[in-house]
């Protein structure tokens, strides 16, 4: 990470940058890790022109009036600016000046403050001799697994902390993937050894340091708005929320509305009833997880049950973009020819 303690010199803030990326920018911080400052090559440059000497400190060149974001105000419009500005290191601070991370503003489009648990531990036996020796999740589409375009497209909304649930061929996935760090990001595993449904696995996640979740199938294609889905959640000050496909129903008949009595209320000439299908991606409250029982076979929709039992709050995400569920080799064949045309990244 780019910081620097406030008693560095400006010779080690030198040392300290040619070791990184070109325009990287350095965070100072104070004796309790706050931070204080910012420092670039052309602070630098001008304190140098202005008389100062490498052994002065940090604290005599660095920009004290420096940007910053924390969790309440961080948007799409706000990073909009900063790019415009020519900001692109930005660090995401908590209510005590510290750093949580330093956001790379070049390469996320948004930020949505959530741990992810990916599931990616079905057989995909329908999708079988291909999934014989390697997990589905692994599967191509165009150029890479399926599972990573999700995790890339996540990484897109600043997302760095991710688990994966696995089961069958888990070796592989780990092997594949690792602790994240060729991706800097994190990445854990839960192995379940015996299966555990749609959600059971989020039980087993116990380093979340969000304060929601989000979870989704592996072998889910789309281009789900992920930061317009967590605005909706947190806006919607709901304990769950359900992204969800539209499936329009077309009579091909006139329809009868009846009231009582058999009485006819009213016609409608070959209507089109829209419904939601669960698309399984889900944005859950961490204190939600206590609801999830232990060791047990447990589904996303148990979940659903359990929350409005207890007069909680679920709401319907619909997805207006494009979504596909890999479930078998006609939607293996359909994500080939998708992926070249829809926009993911």
């Amino acid at each position: 990470m780019n910081v620097i303690p406030i008693s560095a010199t400006i010779k080690d803030a030198l040392k300290t940058l040619n070791q990184l990326e070109s325009g990287f920018t350095l965070f100072v911080k104070d004796s309790d890790d706050k931070i204080v400052g910012t420092l670039t090559d052309g602070d630098i440059r001008r304190g140098l022109i202005n008389g100062y000497e490498l052994i002065d400190l940090v604290d005599s060149i660095m920009n004290k009036k420096f940007e910053f974001l924390t969790r309440q105000t961080i948007n799409s419009k706000k990073i909009y600016q900063l790019r415009n500005n020519k900001i692109f290191q930005v660090p995401l601070l908590n209510d005590e000046f510290k750093i949580i991370k330093i956001l790379d503003l070049e390469n996320i489009k948004g930020y949505i403050s959530v741990d992810v648990l990916i599931m990616a531990g079905g057989e995909g036996t329908r999708l079988r001799p291909l999934t014989l020796e390697v997990p589905k999740p692994l599967l191509k589409v165009g150029d890479k697994p399926i599972i990573e375009h999700n995790i890339d497209r996540l990484m897109g909304y600043g997302v760095n902390n991710f688990c994966i649930s696995t089961k069958y061929l888990a070796e592989k996935i780990e092997t594949y993937f690792g602790n994240g760090e060729a991706k800097k990001i994190n990445i854990c595993y839960v192995l379940e050894d015996t299966p555990m449904g749609t959600i059971g696995a989020l039980k087993l996640m116990n380093n979340a340091s969000n304060d929601d979740v989000l979870v989704m199938n592996s072998d889910l294609l789309t281009n789900i708005d992920f930061e317009d889905f967590y605005n909706f959640f947190k806006n919607s000050d709901a304990d769950m929320a359900v992204a969800t496909t539209a499936y329009n129903v077309n009579v091909p008949y006139a329809v009868l509305e009846l009231g009582k009595d058999n009485s006819i209320t009213s016609l409608k000439e070959k209507p089109t009833y829209t419904y939601y299908s669960n698309a399984g991606i889900y944005l859950i409250k961490k204190e939600m997880i206590d609801l999830i029982p232990e060791s047990t076979f447990f589904n996303a929709t148990d979940l659903m049950e359990l929350i409005i039992g207890k007069n909680l709050k679920l709401v319907n995400y619909p997805i207006l973009g494009y979504w596909l569920d890999i479930g078998n080799h006609t939607d293996f064949a359909k994500a080939q020819e998708d992926i070249k045309h829809i926009q993911l990244y």
